[in-house]
C-alpha cells in the first residue's frame, strides 16, 4: 500500500494468490506445477521475492490465465516504483551466491577504506559531520559480508580512472589502491580486474551496475544513482546488461596484471 492505495505490484501479487486459491491448489501443487520450490512460490506470494518473467510466464501456462500475469508485469509493475519485493543492494550481497559488479566512478563501496569512504560523503560539505560519520559507520559494517560464511563469489571490473581520480588526500588514495591490491591478491571469493586506460570507449562507460545471481536461480540487477538505487529483473533490461557486462570484460586485464597496475598506481600517490 502506498498513500492508502495498492500498488500495481502488491496487486499482482494478490491476483497471483487468489487464481491459485480459485484453482483449488495449495502452495506445492502450484511448485509442483510451474518446477519452483514452495519456498518461492510462498515468497512471492508473501511480497518477499520479486517474480520473475519467466516464473509468470509458467504460472501463466499452468492457471491457463492466456498471459494475463505476464502482461500485467511487463505492463503495470514496470512502472511501478513501490514494488513490495525491493531489498536493496544490500540484501542482494547477502543473499547472492555470485555478483559480477562494474565501476567506473568510485571505489565500490564493498572494497572502500575507512578513509576514502569519509572522503567520498565529505565531497562537497554536503553532509553534516554526525550524517558522514554515520554512513561511514554503515560502510564499514556492510562489508562483513565479505566474511561470512556464505559471502557470494564476486568478480569486479573497476575502470583504471576509479584508481587515478583523487578523492581525499594522496594517502588515503595510495591506501585504497594497496587495500585493492591485498584484496585481489587474498581473499578467495573476490577476482578484481581493471579496464586500462589505453582502452577506448567501452559499454560499460554508460554507468555501474550490478549483476547478482541468488539460489534460486533468479537473477537480479542493480543500478545505482545520486537519489536512489534500482533493481531490474526483466529479461530483456537482463540480457543487455550481461552482453555489456561481457564486452566490458574483455577490455580489462587479467587478473594478476590488475594487481601490478593498482599496486603501480598506489606508488604513484606516495
Amino acid at each position: 500500500m502506498a498513500d492508502g492505495q495498492m500498488t500495481a505490484a502488491a496487486f499482482l501479487v494478490t491476483e497471483l494468490r487468489r487464481a491459485r486459491v480459485r484453482r483449488g491448489w495449495s502452495q506445492d501443487e502450484l511448485a509442483k506445477a510451474v518446477n519452483y520450490s514452495p519456498s518461492m512460490v510462498s515468497a512471492v506470494e508473501l511480497g518477499q521475492q520479486p517474480p520473475t518473467g519467466k516464473y509468470l510466464e509458467l504460472v501463466d501456462r499452468a492457471l491457463d490465465t492466456g498471459g494475463l500475469f505476464t502482461r500485467m508485469s511487463s505492463e503495470l509493475v514496470s512502472m511501478d516504483r513501490t514494488q513490495p519485493w525491493l531489498r536493496g543492494w544490500q540484501a542482494l550481497l547477502e543473499q547472492a551466491r555470485t555478483v559480477r559488479w562494474y565501476e567506473p566512478r568510485y571505489v565500490p563501496g564493498l572494497f572502500q577504506t575507512e578513509g576514502y569512504a569519509r572522503a567520498v560523503f565529505e565531497a562537497g560539505g554536503l553532509l553534516a559531520s554526525d550524517e558522514v560519520e554515520r554512513r561511514v559507520t554503515e560502510r564499514m559494517d556492510r562489508q562483513d559480508v565479505l566474511h561470512s560464511e556464505h559471502a557470494p563469489q564476486i568478480v569486479a571490473v573497476l575502470d583504471e580512472a576509479v584508481l587515478r581520480r583523487r578523492v581525499g588526500e594522496r594517502k588515503v588514495m595510495r591506501d585504497q589502491a594497496l587495500h585493492l591490491a591485498s584484496i585481489a591478491t587474498g581473499h578467495p571469493r573476490v577476482r578484481l580486474h581493471v579496464v586500462p586506460r589505453s582502452a577506448e570507449e567501452y559499454p560499460g562507460l554508460g554507468g555501474p551496475f550490478a549483476l547478482a545471481a541468488l539460489p534460486d536461480g533468479t537473477e537480479v540487477a542493480y543500478l545505482d544513482s545520486q537519489v536512489r538505487g534500482q533493481e531490474l529483473d526483466q529479461e530483456q533490461d537482463l540480457a543487455r546488461l550481461q552482453r555489456v557486462w561481457e564486452a566490458t570484460l574483455g577490455e580489462a586485464l587479467p587478473p594478476q596484471a590488475s594487481i601490478e597496475l593498482m599496486s603501480e598506481v598506489a606508488e604513484s600517490w606516495s
